[in-house]
């Protein structure tokens, strides 16, 4: 089984894909994570990419699905979710056709949908450990004692600069910008599904197996 997991930032697709790749032995590829490999790994492909980098600019598809299609080669038979691509359409069609050539397909798109307002108060109230980089949350997760990690014990915490409320809605205005048309198109072939990520976790989690075994 192979899917990809869409939702806004904070919406919970990290976690919800890790208990995945625990529970069925799935598979996560992360985009992120593939072209960070590549650069390091000295290949030719690895060069290309660290060239492209460094001159800041994109990375074209070509290359990211040649990535995937190396990846793939080493996948068990039990699947992959799919982190971070496709962003585009264009990138949606190229994945199928490399996916057709193996006699496989996306089985599920599974949509995590939140509530803005919610999802701002979810993320710009977290902050984590200096130290061991445990996470909490100003009022879901707060430390047992003030201003003690509970994991370390370690006493500074760090707050990421982009989870301010403006950084934040510009970084929803631009994922909704961005995912619409590919949402348009997984449900016009079928493919998309959508559970309410503003529950629990093990509801979340409960509802996407659903999907699955439906």
């Amino acid at each position: 089984m192979n899917i990809i997991l869409i939702g806004p930032p904070g919406a919970g697709k990290g976690t919800q894909a890790k208990r995945i790749v625990a529970e069925r032995g799935m598979v996560q590829l992360s985009t992120g994570d593939m072209l960070r490999d590549a650069k390091a790994s000295g290949t030719e492909m690895g060069l290309r990419v660290a060239e492209i980098m460094a001159r800041g600019d994109l990375v074209t598809d070509e290359i990211v699905i040649g990535l995937i299609s190396e990846k793939l080669e080493a996948v068990p038979s039990a699947g992959v979710i799919f982190d971070g691509f496709p962003r585009t359409l264009a990138q949606a069609d190229a994945l199928d056709a490399l996916l057709a050539s193996r006699g496989e397909k996306i089985d599920h798109v599974v949509e995590i949908r939140v509530d803005d307002d919610a999802l701002v108060a979810r993320i710009t109230g977290r902050f984590s450990c200096a130290s061991c980089g445990e996470v909490f949350h100003d009022t879901a997760r707060p430390p047992e004692r003030e201003g003690v990690c509970d994991a370390c014990g370690g006493t500074e915490f760090l707050r990421r600069a982009d989870d301010s409320e403006s950084a934040l809605r510009t970084r929803l205005m631009s994922y909704y910008k961005q995912t619409s048309p590919l949402l348009g198109f997984y449900h016009a072939t079928g493919r998309l599904r959508f559970v309410d990520g503003m529950g629990e976790m093990d509801d979340v989690a409960q509802a996407i197996s659903k999907i699955f075994e439906s």
